[in-house]
């Protein structure tokens, strides 16, 4: 496709504005001035230039006639990519409308399957989520079709990437906006790319079928005008074949291996001009035909979810077509039919609605969506509405709550570059830390080499997952200062109760609510205690080597033997003899579960005491064993 000169764009522009009924010519040559000053000449990856490519979309989106801020906005949606403008200048220029509008585009162009981490599902609803404004769609949509007049021009593997993105995203949300005449578009240009063979296999199909009975659509299209004539009834027949990609998918359904064998294959559409004509004509088909079983359906009576209305009907035997061949045939009025073509477009007029009609269309417009089969509206999905999203400098995706900071998107990303924050830079511009980011908004983290996290971040970080990230490191950094406080505490809580410090390695906290601690988990006890989470005193009845028994014998009874000596309040021996207790470190009998117990005198002097089955125990002098049981 050659290029187009400058002049031949304007014209260009010049017939979209007049299609769409706008009126102020020189803000719209304003705009097309700024964005050819920012373009500069430099290519679009389709081969032509990023002027000739905006304005080549408003060529496809001028039969939706969008209005004045929509077609300004199509025009600059690439200064952000191209940093020549920042948002803060466009809406200085041209409103804060167009900045809205350009911010959404720029944004759902990066929209895309490649590296997704999400469902297919997922970014369709995220498609309409971040759309606060359908006109973003609009221009979105109308974008991937303008690309597709150049699918035969670009590398192999771009081409094939565009056309997943429109067959699996991008036609599906054009069909749940009831755009079919755009979601035709779409599909006839992608379908050829990935699915060669088929598309071929089945055009030569519908070949084989028009060359055994040529002409005979036109024939039926002709006889039924002249009925309805004759009838006295006003009406317009067209005759329409149904289109490859739709075919494909409904054979693949239904595991048809010829065109032939779908019965909506070949169609005739009837538009009147009242909704009773409809139905008049409904009795009329069913008298020239014979209308086929559990294939009628009101969609006037009962709408599609996206406004979808039209009568449908198969018939068979129907003016004079072959015995084996069926015809549906949709019924509708003018209003309907341009609403099939066009979906929420046909009534979606910016210039004649106020912004309370706006925002009320917006809510029964996703409302219409959400409801819209196959998409299950999860939860996780539910949440979009209250999400935004923004993008890196490369182009990534990043989802974020509305009310997010540029402190959480540097979290979010990844925790080191949230904690090396040192300033952000959205859409060109420095901003402060509380700044709430926008949809679209593109977020540049500026870090310091080493982190330097506040704990005045704490206020300004609106997701939790945020804050845990921030207080966890700052725990981090302050954990030895709140171990040797809470050893400090737990010290003094044992002295009271006459027990002896806590040991380097901190046996006395080994078991503590039935767990085995490691040494980690041990210090983690001290850290809570420590920062005032937690306090002493209801940390020992909870360890296993102090049961509440104890503590209070201990508080009761002055000790009378050596700090070395660990049990003799606890262990009893024969005689009555009062000596030092120790407990053998391969058993370790004073743990949970107690058991029975057996004791030796060590050479120095203290009573070893030994569960009664531990193998250790038989390797002692038998000389030297004493009998001991717990008090």
């Amino acid at each position: 496709m050659p290029l187009r000169t400058e002049p031949e764009l304007a014209t260009l522009l010049k017939r979209v504005a007049v299609a769409s009924g706008l009126f102020d010519e020189e803000r719209l040559m304003e705009a097309f001035e700024t964005a050819r000053e920012c373009y500069h000449g430099q290519m679009h990856w389709t081969g032509e230039t990023l002027l000739e490519h905006t304005v080549g979309i408003l060529d496809v989106l001028s039969p939706f006639h969008p209005d004045e801020d929509a077609v300004i906005a199509c025009l600059l949606h690439h200064v952000l990519e191209q940093k020549s403008m920042t948002l803060s200048e466009i809406e200085q220029k041209f409103g804060p409308k167009v900045r809205m509008l350009v911010s959404g585009i720029h944004l759902l162009s990066h929209v895309t399957l490649e590296g997704r981490r999400r469902s297919i599902e997922d970014l369709r609803v995220m498609l309409l989520s971040v759309s606060d404004d359908i006109r973003i769609l609009f221009v979105a949509l109308c974008d991937r079709a303008h690309c597709l007049t150049f699918v035969d021009q670009i590398e192999a593997s771009r081409a094939k990437r565009l056309c997943q993105d429109v067959l699996q995203l991008f036609a599906p949300v054009a069909a749940r906006l009831g755009m079919y005449s755009l979601k035709h578009r779409l599909e006839d240009g992608a379908f050829p790319v990935l699915y060669g063979h088929d598309c071929q296999q089945i055009k030569e199909q519908m070949q084989m079928a028009n060359d055994e009975h040529p002409d005979f659509l036109q024939k039926a299209a002709s006889a039924l005008q002249s009925f309805l004539t004759e009838q006295g009834i006003i009406a317009e027949v067209q005759a329409r074949e149904k289109h490859p990609y739709s075919l494909f998918l409904k054979m693949r359904q239904k595991s048809l291996t010829h065109v032939e064998d779908v019965y909506d294959l070949f169609a005739l559409r009837v538009i009147v001009r009242t909704e009773e004509d409809c139905y008049r004509v409904l009795g009329l088909l069913h008298r020239l035909g014979r209308p086929l079983a559990n294939r009628f359906k009101d969609y006037i009576a009962f709408p599609k979810p996206n406004g979808y209305q039209s009568l449908h009907t198969t018939l068979a035997a129907f003016a004079g077509i072959h015995e084996s061949s069926f015809v549906e045939v949709q019924v509708r009025t003018e209003q309907m039919h341009r609403e099939a073509q066009f979906g929420v477009a046909a009534h979606w007029s910016y210039k004649e609605h106020g912004a309370t009609d706006q925002a009320m269309e917006k809510v029964q417009l996703h409302s219409m969506l959400m409801g819209q089969e196959p998409l299950e509206t999860t939860d996780e999905e539910q949440s979009f509405v209250d999400h935004i999203f923004v993008l890196t400098p490369r182009g990534d995706i990043v989802e974020l709550p509305e009310g997010a900071t540029p402190l959480d998107f540097a979290f979010q990303v990844h925790t080191d570059l949230g904690l090396a924050f040192r300033n952000a830079r959205v859409n060109g511009s420095i901003v402060p830390l509380d700044y709430q980011l926008e949809n679209g908004d593109v977020v540049e983290i500026l870090k310091h080499k080493t982190p330097q996290p506040s704990d005045q971040w704490m206020q300004l970080l609106k997701m939790a997952s945020s804050r845990s990230k921030l207080r966890r490191y700052l725990l981090s950094q302050k954990r030895p200062e709140h171990v040797t406080r809470g050893r400090e505490l737990v010290n003094v809580e044992l002295k009271k109760r006459s027990l002896a410090s806590l040991t380097t390695d901190l046996s006395i906290l080994r078991i503590c609510d039935g767990e085995k601690m490691t040494l980690e988990q041990r210090e983690d006890l001290l850290v809570k205690i420590g920062q005032g989470s937690e306090r002493a005193s209801s940390l020992l009845p909870r360890l296993a080597a102090l049961s509440s028994e104890e503590i209070l014998l201990q508080k009761s009874t002055a000790p009378t033997v050596a700090v070395r000596d660990t049990g003799s309040r606890l262990v009893a021996m024969e005689g009555g003899v009062s000596m030092p207790v120790q407990y053998a470190k391969c058993c370790e009998p004073e743990q949970w579960p107690r058991e029975d117990i057996v004791g030796n005198i060590s050479r120095s002097g203290a009573v070893m005491v030994h569960r009664s089955h531990c193998r250790m125990f038989g390797n002692t002098n038998p000389d030297r064993r004493v009998k001991v049981w717990w008090r």
